[in-house]
């Protein structure tokens, strides 16, 4: 949806954001009708009610929540709390710029990461006492792991034993791209009609270029920043898996969430429930479980919660000492569109804008696997443009179209 091209203020943008140009306008959510608009006006609203009926939340916090509510709705921008842990954190990050603005007139980056700040801190997530730490979003991904669909799509792994390991490699991947729409996923049958269909909606597909990068020669160091939890992670532990079992990574470091972020984001917590949830399932899923459990304790898988996968910036934007970390390393898989929009800057670049030149800072290669749920989006061909632009519909926001996008080291 072509909705925001009029917005040509880029002013407080936050901190490590390029100035902005008239070609590359910050994405805000001021704009009535656009799909920033809806998540503020709409999603924002019913995540609140979600959240308040999910638990049995004592009255302080429902308080808290109907502040948080009339805030988002018709308020301003606020800062946190005299006395909140990581008041001066969300300062550096920009706070300053954005504290008494209009929600919709911040950038929708920044408004929507502090929204969940925010959510996280009405339910008394931060503070001491019996509800700290409780993650209010774990009966939305608990719920995701339970029930036949789940059972079914690691069935599914058996598929593949047959396969040669770059066509089991090409489904597992295909399965991580496309997460929870990926129903039986993990299956690579040619006459498969829905992964047909899901392979003619890849609006890029650098797949081969992804593959180059990692021989199979056990020396690999591959960086997996994770997106969601559930039925999501399920597949990309089990890529991970893949990479340490064929050879093609020597050691895979996994990135999650400090803290929960975005209903649906992953943390500790959430890999944990998936690698119970694989190991306890029949056939090669127990298998790739039971492989994981033991990758975790030799130290060929790592986990990973930098306090950066949690900030409203993008990751040009990123600390030294995570650049240090991913330093080195064969390439870096980021998974999802969060961290799509922070790869490039959530900003409406014109769609032919290469991949690279976006991406150039990124201190590996990189690949992107995402599933389409958002404005922004880059690296088109213009033919391939054209015939998305012919379609209608809401080709960038409904998560029907997805790409695997790299920049290897040329």
């Amino acid at each position: 949806m072509r909705n925001q091209r009029n917005v040509t203020d880029g002013t407080g943008s936050g901190a490590g954001e390029e100035a902005a140009t008239p070609e590359a306008p910050v994405i805000v959510s001021s704009v009535a009708g656009s799909f920033p608009w809806g998540v503020l006006t709409r999603r924002h609203p019913a995540l609140i009610k979600q959240v308040r009926d999910a638990f049995p939340y004592e009255p302080w916090q429902h308080s808290a929540l109907d502040a948080l509510l009339a805030s988002v709705t018709d308020g301003v921008i606020e800062p946190l709390p005299p006395g909140a842990h990581d008041a001066a954190q969300w300062e550096a990050w920009g706070g300053g710029e954005q504290y008494g603005r209009r929600w919709g007139d911040a950038p929708f980056l920044w408004a929507e990461s502090y929204f969940y700040r925010l959510l996280l801190g009405a339910v008394g997530y931060f503070g001491a006492g019996p509800w700290q730490s409780v993650d209010p979003f774990a009966p939305f991904k608990r719920a995701e792991l339970r029930g036949d669909t789940v059972d079914s799509e690691l069935a599914a792994l058996d598929l593949l034993v047959p396969l040669p390991e770059r066509e089991r490699a090409d489904a597992l991947l295909r399965a991580s791209l496309w997460g929870n729409r990926a129903d039986l996923g993990f299956r690579l049958d040619s006459a498969d009609g829905e992964a047909a269909e899901k392979d003619d909606r890849l609006v890029a597909d650098d797949s081969a270029r992804l593959w180059s990068l990692l021989p199979p020669d056990g020396a690999a160091t591959v960086q997996l920043v994770a997106d969601n939890a559930g039925r999501e992670l399920i597949p990309d532990l089990v890529l991970a898996d893949h990479l340490l079992h064929s050879g093609r990574a020597g050691r895979v470091v996994l990135h999650v969430k400090p803290c929960p972020y975005y209903v649906s984001d992953a943390t500790t917590a959430d890999v944990v429930d998936c690698l119970r949830r694989i190991a306890d399932a029949d056939g090669s899923a127990a298998l790739t479980g039971r492989r994981l459990w033991a990758a975790l304790a030799d130290g060929s898988l790592q986990l990973r919660a930098h306090d950066f996968f949690r900030a409203p910036l993008p990751y040009s934007a990123m600390p030294d000492d995570l650049r240090a970390e991913l330093s080195g390393s064969a390439v870096t898989l980021l998974k999802g569109d969060l961290n799509y929009r922070r790869l490039v800057g959530d900003r409406l670049w014109p769609e032919t804008t290469p991949f690279a030149t976006l991406t150039t800072y990124f201190p590996t290669p990189v690949a992107a696997l995402r599933t389409l749920k958002s404005d922004v989006i880059v690296g088109l061909e213009a033919h391939t443009l054209a015939g998305l632009e012919a379609e209608r519909d809401a080709w960038r926001t409904s998560g029907t179209h997805a790409l695997v996008q790299v920049r290897d080291r040329s």
